[in-house]
């Protein structure tokens, strides 16, 4: 129970991320998702995080990327999401 909460529960004190939202942010910069490039897919995302680094529930991942996106969830949103994400 000490692992799931030191490693998955609470955010990481170097960057303030969750394992998955820091893979988020990794598979995010493999497919090349910049602040200036075109807008993909959301599915093209979760389907690689969770191909690659998550081997896990994809709506978890899906999850943890909408609330990257809100700007009324984190101070600094680190997704720029297009269309409706949960607002």
């Amino acid at each position: 129970s000490m692992y799931v909460i030191m490693d998955r529960a609470l955010p990481h004190i170097g960057d303030g991320l969750k394992p998955v939202q820091r893979r988020i942010v990794y598979a995010m910069s493999e497919l090349g998702l910049d602040a200036d490039s075109k807008h993909k897919k959301s599915a093209r995302t979760v389907g690689d995080v969770l191909g690659k680094f998550h081997p896990h529930g994809d709506l978890a991942c899906y999850e943890a990327m909408v609330l990257m996106a809100q700007p009324f969830s984190y101070r600094y949103p680190l997704v720029d999401g297009q269309g409706n994400w949960g607002a």
